[in-house]
C-alpha cells in the first residue's frame, strides 16, 4: 500500500501504536461502523496493532521517498535510551523520512501492564523529550532527570539529521503542556479534531514569545468519512469538501484513511491517484 501511495504522489503514511490493550478499551463503545478512527475507548482490545517502528521499517525498505510518521508513539512505556536508540536508527536507515509524535495515550491498563506509572506519564514524556535532544546531540551524553537519568554514554549510530527525527505533538485540547513542547520540540501540529481558533491564536502566540513563527509549525488536517449504514463505505467527494476550509486556517498536510472509503485493498493504487488528483484541482493546483 506504502509504495502504490508514493507512487500515486502521496507524501507519508502515518502508522499509530499500542503495544497491549486492557479492559476498558472500548468502555466508550465500538465505533457504528468499523472502519471509523480508533480513539480513545472505542477499541475492541483484541484489535491487532503490529510495531510501529518495525512496520515503518518495512516501508522504509521498499519506498524512497515517502515519509515514515510513527503518529502516537507511547513514550513513556520504553526507557528514554530505548526510543532513542530505535527512533535513531529508523532515520538513520530512512536518510530522514522519520516523523515522531510522541504522546502519553490514555489507557491506564497498557500502562499498568507494562509496569509503568500512568499518573506520571506527562512528566515521563518531557524527560524523554530532553533525553532525546541531549543523546541524538552528544557523545557521550549525560542527562539528570527525575524519573531517568544516565552518564557518559555513547548512544550510537546518530539519527541521519544532527537534530534528530522531526516531531510533530497533538491532543484534544492544546493544553500547557502540549504547547510547551510544541514551542520548544516541535516540527508540527497534529491535533485530535479541529482545534479552536482561540487555541490557534495561542499557539501563535506562545510560538513568538520564544522567538518563533507558527508558520515553522508543519500544520496537520484531515479527513473523517460519514457512514450512513455500519457496513458501507463512505463518500471521498464529501470527505474531500472539507479540504479548503482546512487550508484556509493554515492545514497544509492533510491525513485520509483509505478503509473509509474502498473496500478492495487491490484499489489502493487508483484510489490514492483519484485522491491527489483531487485535492490537487481543491487546492487549486495544476501539473
Amino acid at each position: 500500500m506504502a509504495v502504490e501511495a508514493e507512487a500515486a504522489g502521496f507524501d507519508a503514511v502515518m502508522v499509530s501504536e499500542h503495544v497491549a490493550l486492557g479492559p476498558g478499551a472500548d468502555a466508550g463503545g465500538m465505533p457504528q461502523n468499523p472502519r471509523d478512527y480508533a480513539l480513545p475507548g472505542n477499541q475492541d482490545p483484541s484489535t491487532p496493532w503490529p510495531d510501529a517502528l518495525t512496520l515503518l521499517g518495512a516501508v522504509a525498505s521498499a519506498t524512497s521517498r515517502l515519509r515514515l510518521v510513527a503518529s502516537s508513539i507511547i513514550a513513556p512505556l520504553r526507557h528514554p535510551l530505548l526510543l532513542a536508540k530505535q527512533l535513531a536508527t529508523l532515520d538513520l536507515l530512512s536518510e530522514g523520512r522519520l516523523v515522531v509524535q510522541p504522546t502519553v495515550s490514555w489507557h491506564r491498563p497498557e500502562y499498568e501492564a507494562l509496569g509503568a506509572p500512568f499518573e506520571r506519564r506527562g512528566e515521563l514524556l518531557d524527560e524523554h523529550l530532553a533525553a532525546w535532544k541531549v543523546l541524538w546531540r552528544d557523545s557521550p551524553a549525560s542527562f539528570e532527570g527525575r524519573h531517568y537519568r544516565f552518564s557518559d554514554v555513547w548512544l550510537e549510530p546518530k539519527p541521519f539529521r544532527p537534530e534528530g527525527p522531526a516531531l510533530w505533538f497533538g491532543g484534544e485540547t492544546l493544553h500547557e503542556r502540549l504547547l510547551r513542547r510544541l514551542v520548544e520540540f516541535g516540527s508540527g501540529f497534529n491535533p485530535l479534531g479541529r482545534p479552536s481558533d482561540d487555541d490557534l491564536e495561542r499557539l501563535r502566540s506562545g510560538m513568538a514569545a520564544a522567538g518563533r513563527d507558527i508558520a515553522e509549525l508543519e500544520m496537520v488536517g484531515g479527513t473523517r468519512g460519514r457512514f450512513q449504514d455500519p457496513v458501507g463505505v463512505a463518500d471521498l467527494g464529501e470527505a474531500l469538501a472539507s479540504i479548503p476550509a482546512q487550508l484556509d486556517r493554515g492545514f497544509t498536510t492533510i491525513c485520509i484513511k483509505p478503509s473509509q472509503f474502498i473496500d478492495d485493498p487491490q484499489q489502493i493504487g487508483p484510489f490514492c491517484r483519484e485522491v491527489v488528483e483531487r485535492v490537487d484541482a481543491l487546492a487549486g493546483r495544476t501539473g
